[in-house]
């Protein structure tokens, strides 16, 4: 289908708002789940390592069904799957509320809630994307702040409503809100299609030709038709005596109509099922190509060396950079810091300065003189080191002064698409893209149970945030040793086979 050309405003704002308020609405209690972390520890009684598998099913599944979202809004739209979605998210938090225990989260909280988030990420980006071109990445970054002013807000609010209503009330009164998302979708007005007409097919474009289709693949069809043939033959056969006493088929032809047109019916049946045999083959054909085509891109990307590092990167970031806004509340917690000095909710200064990352980094990627492959490892870098420095941090305001910066380095997500276009090409960003958001995914849903285990294993988080410094650390360096330039100038060293040449000899006549 093709559509109007983008009208880089109008009705578009409308759109910017209502993703904005989308993403806020949907997103707002899975990313800060800390707050609500906590009461399932005290609700259910389960291990931190099982517990933490709630909030990072909910991140990561998204993430992972990324292929799986992107063909239901190509398929049914961006409305009509932000409304499905909608009634997902919102029945998934309510169903929360009557959970008995915590393997039910999984499904209610972490599958149903997780789906819709995904389903809803993909429906507001690409809507936005049809409805503007070259403003496209300032309504992309307004969007994408929504999530994070959800994740500031929902910090305090879910705390708040937890005291006057408890645990099952909150969930009751979250998920009421996230019903809100269904007025945002009615509001998502599919962009026309484009008023001129279309040039009109030709007979063969629309309808196959009967006669094209026998002259390409002959051999197919008349096998076909001849094993049809056969069937119905014995079946004549069998008729014939019955029908004529023993009379030839020719006599009864020219006496009987009915058989005449029982005949050609026949020979209609069997022409229809010799192209749709035929069909079936070609589908099946192109489709095994062009499943041979991905396979052969995919292998492709990973001989890129950057690429590969970066696929390395972004999975270590995701296990190490994600633990700290679901478990920082806990992390408080186990320090002894009273509940008197938690002026803020650190998730909360998480969700802020996310989303003032998300902006400056985004700012610093347009200046020409920086390169944004560079700029993204040294957010690995750092992250890494304020990771390894979480156990020292005894009071609130060191916790609150780290969980600023870890927000402020998170924000790298609106740079990763550049890094990810400078790596491959822009002709390639869709495949790429969608193979590293499904390792983030990955790397999402592994990385808060392992750090939840290793708190089970060794009664202090101190080990746990170690290892996550230590993943993110060696993913940054990974990513800079691939992306020196060292390398190419060891390509350019390296002994090239010298061109091969041919002599000839030119004879002509005066």
């Amino acid at each position: 289908m093709e559509f109007k050309k983008s009208p880089d405003g109008g009705w578009g704002w409308v759109i910017v708002l209502v993703s904005f308020f989308t993403q806020f609405l949907c997103y707002g209690s899975p990313l800060a789940v800390g707050v609500l972390y906590i009461e399932w520890l005290d609700t259910f009684g389960e291990g931190k390592g099982t517990t933490a598998w709630v909030g990072s099913l909910a991140s990561g599944v998204g993430l992972l069904a990324s292929p799986v979202c992107s063909f239901c809004v190509s398929s049914f739209g961006a409305r009509p799957v932000t409304i499905f979605s909608g009634f997902m998210v919102a029945g998934g938090l309510m169903l929360s509320s009557c959970a008995p225990n915590i393997y039910f989260l999984f499904f209610s909280y972490g599958i149903v809630v997780g789906l819709g988030c995904g389903l809803l990420y993909t429906a507001t980006v690409t809507i936005t994307c049809q409805y503007f071109d070259s403003r496209r990445g300032l309504a992309l970054g307004l969007i994408s702040t929504g999530s994070s002013v959800g994740l500031f807000i929902y910090a305090a609010l879910q705390r708040l409503l937890i005291e006057f209503y408890g645990l099952d009330g909150c969930l009751l009164i979250v998920g009421a809100l996230a019903l809100n998302i269904l007025a945002c979708g009615s509001l998502m007005r599919p962009l026309q299609s484009s008023d001129c007409p279309l040039p009109e097919k030709t007979a063969l474009e629309s309808e196959p030709d009967q006669h094209s289709i026998y002259s390409e693949k002959e051999k197919d069809l008349e096998e076909s038709t001849n094993v049809l043939g056969k069937s119905h033959g014995a079946e004549e056969t069998c008729e014939g005596p019955l029908a004529s006493g023993g009379r030839k088929p020719e006599s009864l032809l020219h006496k009987n109509p009915t058989t005449v047109v029982r005949a050609k019916e026949a020979e209609t049946y069997k022409k229809k099922v010799a192209e749709q045999t035929y069909f079936c083959k070609q589908l099946a054909k192109r489709k095994w190509q062009l499943y041979k085509n991905y396979c052969g891109e995919t292998v492709a990307l990973f001989k890129n060396k950057v690429f590969s590092a970066l696929f390395i990167a972004i999975f270590l970031f995701d296990i190490g950079g994600f633990p700290p806004s679901l478990l920082m509340e806990d992390v408080a917690r186990s320090s002894n810091v009273k509940e008197e000095e938690l002026i803020m909710p650190l998730i909360s200064i998480i969700g802020i300065m996310t989303a003032v990352g998300k902006l400056l980094l985004g700012i610093l990627a347009d200046f020409k003189w920086i390169n944004t492959l560079y700029l993204y490892v040294a957010t690995l870098i750092i992250m890494g080191l304020a990771l390894c420095a979480i156990p020292f941090a005894k009071s609130y305001v060191t916790l609150a002064i780290l969980s600023g910066i870890l927000g402020f380095l998170t924000g790298n997500w609106s740079i990763f698409p550049y890094v990810t276009t400078k790596t491959v090409g822009i002709e390639k960003l869709a495949h790429a893209y969608g193979i590293l958001m499904f390792f983030a995914g990955l790397g999402n849903s592994l990385g808060p149970p392992i750090v939840g285990w290793f708190y089970d294993w060794t009664q202090t988080y101190d080990t746990a945030f170690y290892f996550s410094g230590c993943c993110v650390l060696l993913g940054g360096f990974v990513l800079l040793l691939a992306a020196l330039p060292f390398w190419d100038t060891c390509n350019k060293l390296l002994p090239r086979p010298a061109p091969t040449t041919f002599l000839y000899k030119v004879t002509s006549n005066v």
